[in-house]
Formats: structure tokens, sequence, C-alpha cells
């Protein structure tokens, strides 16, 4: 009997998201899944797209996000990855998550303020925040992770500028712990930030080892990754080694200019300690980081550009050294005045960032924040980018190893079952686009510009993008590790 599917797409140069050399054939999916690759001649469907000259690949994973809240928000919010080809986000990275905290009375302390004020901080339990994605649905699948930022700022009642005692730790690991068993699939620090800066590694073990039992994920923005990145990288593979449980650095970088080129040393440490533990690491293709604006963290030799302010909106986009000249003050003056602020930060050396992407245990994250006024062009230009300039243009790596770093190697590391790949039985998040034209359109003066060369893309069978907008459908779903 000939396969009967809902969709086919034909004659389609398949990257199937394993590193495998390219090939051409069909793709057809019925419901959620992929039913059926390779030659479907003889195959028939309620809808088919003719991909002649065009990649089908599967849906990029965004390995480092923000979007707690945007994948509540709507297409207005997600437009900015569904039109890079992004099916899956993973959220609550560097201690920073929506859930489990209720913080309604006040505007809640940077850096938890980027995913916005006190009335989105309404999520008791991370199975309220679970229940809002089912029930609100969403563009895009979402995997995530309970911040211990978060949880500080609970437990210890906003006194989070010490150790915390034996009972906050037992209140923490406990909160993590039910947050694993609603669905949470691992616990994320964010060591550089002040409410996470004061808890020891001894502490952080003693909350982590709620995922011992529950096969959870270790991740990190470490506590520095300028001068003292080797002893933060050290610092986290222990703690991963301690738990028991795989680790992963988040938009691992070298900052600063005078740590410019230590990534030949941060990669060997890293590569040696895989050869004894699970770990990996995400990075963003750009020089160029973004958080909260920390007036204390100011350098002259460091140009920085504010992303947004709360009592001064109309400085959003300008360079910090400008303003602070036009209020005949310093950097670190000008910056506190600008608070509650964010910015973008030109820290790090193309070089570097170039040897980080290009190495085997890297994958790729945005690291985006939705929520800016004027944006990292991170949030709107990433998968593209690295499609484009690094793939195509400067031949970095062969389109295959870039796809990879986007969908099976990442859906491998964070333990994504049936996802991340093309091939009979996974799920039919997928992504059509122009190998000879994708590239990203966004740039610092001009954040907000969707990319080129992407013309549909699918989650879980259904399309989300298509003809340069989005489709109204939300058929995302929370993915859980290893599940």
């Amino acid at each position: 009997m000939a396969l009967r599917c809902d969709l086919i797409i034909r004659d389609a140069t398949i990257f199937d998201g394993t590193g495998a050399p390219r090939r051409v054939g069909d793709v057809g999916v019925t419901g959620d899944r992929i039913t059926g690759v390779g030659d479907l001649g003889g195959a028939s469907a309620d809808r088919e797209v003719i991909a002649t000259g065009r990649a089908i690949a599967p849906g990029f994973i965004d390995a480092h996000t923000h979007d707690d809240r945007a994948v509540l928000c709507g297409p207005s919010c997600m437009l900015c990855k569904i039109s890079q080809g992004v099916t899956t986000v993973v959220v609550g990275n560097c201690g920073v998550s929506l859930a489990p905290m209720r913080h309604t009375q006040k505007r809640p302390p940077a850096p938890l303020d980027l995913l916005g004020d006190e009335q989105w901080w309404t999520y008791d339990s991370f199975g309220d925040y679970a229940h809002a994605l089912k029930t609100k649905g969403s563009e895009v699948n979402t995997y995530a992770l309970v911040g211990h930022q978060t949880m500080r700022v609970e437990a210890m009642d906003g006194d989070v500028h010490r150790v915390a005692t034996d009972k906050e730790i037992q209140r923490m690991h406990g909160r993590l712990k039910q947050s694993l068993l609603e669905g949470a699939s691992g616990f994320s620090t964010g060591l550089f930030y002040p409410l996470n800066k004061a808890a020891t590694t001894a502490e952080v073990i003693a909350v982590g080892e709620a995922l011992r039992t529950t096969d959870g994920l270790y991740t990190s923005h470490m506590r520095d990754e300028a001068d003292h990145v080797l002893a933060s990288i050290e610092e986290t593979l222990a703690i991963g080694k301690r738990i028991g449980v795989p680790v992963h650095i988040s938009h691992h970088k070298c900052s600063m200019p005078e740590n410019y080129g230590r990534s030949v040393q941060t990669l060997a440490l890293i590569g040696a300690a895989a050869t004894m533990q699970e770990v990996a690491f995400d990075m963003y293709p750009y020089p160029a980081g973004s958080t909260v604006l920390m007036p204390e963290r100011m350098r002259p030799d460091m140009r920085t550009v504010v992303t947004w302010s709360v009592p001064h909106p109309e400085m959003a986009g300008r360079d910090l050294s400008e303003i602070a000249r036009g209020w005949n003050t310093d950097l670190k003056m000008a910056a506190e005045r600008l608070l509650p602020a964010g910015c973008v930060m030109f820290q790090m050396d193309e070089e570097d960032v170039r040897r980080i992407m290009r190495h085997p245990l890297s994958v790729i994250g945005s690291d985006g924040l939705p929520h800016d006024e004027k944006p990292h062009p991170r949030l709107w230009g990433t998968f593209p980018r690295v499609l484009g300039l690094y793939s195509r243009q400067l031949g970095l790596f062969d389109l295959e190893t870039a796809v990879h770093k986007m969908t099976g190697r990442s859906a491998a590391i964070f333990g994504m079952t049936d996802r991340g790949v093309i091939r009979e039985g996974a799920y039919a998040d997928l992504v059509l686009f122009d190998p000879a034209t994708v590239i990203d359109n966004a740039t610092f003066e001009d954040p907000v510009q969707m990319s080129l060369g992407i013309e549909q893309v699918w989650a879980n069978g259904v399309s989300t993008f298509a003809k340069g907008r989005e489709t109204g459908e939300k058929p995302g779903r929370l993915v859980t590790r290893n599940r």
C-alpha cells in the first residue's frame, strides 16, 4: 500500500542534523512525526512543497535563550526566532527563570528584570508555568531550566548578598527537586551576577544535588569569563563531577582585551575534561555580549551601548560614552543614572569567537534578550549568520557541521528525544531554507530585522512561519530531558 502523508517536501537537499553528508530526497510528515525520508515518488500527500535547490534541515534548537516570558506572549514575541528557523528554545539560563517564584509587589532585582516587571512573576511553581505553556500555546517547543538566582531571591527574601543558610539551601533544593518532577530539565546558575555571586561552590552543589536522581543537567553562566576564566571553568566542572551530572557552560567567551586569545587555553582545558566527564558549551556568533547595565563594570576601553533604560528610555541605542559626555559625567555615574537598564558590550575578540565556534564541543545559542528596546542583533540573526557568514562566506566549517551544531548535537546534549534529526519517527520540527542566500540582516545599529533565506518552518508538523510571516499557529510543547 502506498504511503499517504499529510505533507511531503519533495526534491530537497537534506541536511539530517547528524553531520552526515547532504543528499537529495523527499521528507514525508504525518501528524507530528516524520514518516518517510528518501525517494517518496510512490507516496502521496494532502500538501506538497517542491523544494528543488533548497535545503531542508531539522528545526534549529536555540541552546541558550531568555525566552521564558516570550514563549507566552504570542507571535509578536517569537517572530524573532521562528523567522530564523528556530523550533525549540532552551529557557531559564544564567540562573534566571520565571518559575518558581511569585514576586508581584515590586520590580524584581536585576538581572531577573530581563524577563519583565512584577506583572510577569506570578508562577509560584514550575507546574504553574508548565500549565501556562500548555494552555496559552507557543510557536516553539520549550525546554526549561530552573534558575539559582530566582530561587535565591525567593528563599532568602531578597537578602542575597551573602552565603545562604542551611535552611535556605534546603528550601532551594526542594524547589528544584519539585520543579524537575513537574517538567523542568535542569539547573542553571549565574555566578557572575550580584544575586548569585555570594553563593559558594558548596551551596551550588547542595542545591544541585536534586539533579542526581532526575537525570538533570547543570548549566552555568560562570563566575568569571575574564581574568579568572580558567578557574571558573574548573569550578563548573567540579560542580558537575561532584553531583554526577552533565555540565554545560553558557555562552563561552574570553572577555576583555587583556584576555583576547585565551580561548586556546580554555578550549584545551574543556577538551581534556571532556575525556573524563560530560561537558559541552554554547556560544553566539558575535564579538559583543548583552546583559543588564552594571555601573561598576564599565571601562573606557570597552564600547557600551544602552539597550533600554527605565528612567531614560530615549537613550536606547546610544553609546554610554556619548551619554556621559552629554551629562558631563563619567561612565560609572552615567550608568547609575540610567538604572534599571541594559546594554551591549563589545568585549570579545573575533578570532576567539571563531575558534570557539569551530570547536567540536560547541553548539549555537542566541542569548537574545527579547524584551530589550534596542536588542543585540543576535536576537534576530544568530542562526542565519552562522549558516551564511561563517559557513558559506568564511568557510569556517561546512554546512553539514553548521546544521549539526544547531540541531542534532544540541538535542543530544540536552537529552531531547526524537528531535534535532531528520529520520523516520522523529518529530517533524523542520526548516526549509535557501543555502545560497541565507544570511542575517540584523545589525547593531538596526537590530530588529528578519534574516534572508528562511522560507518555511514547521514545529511538530505544523507550519509556524511561511512567506515571510508567522502563521499564527501554536504547536509548541514543553520538551523534557530524556522523557
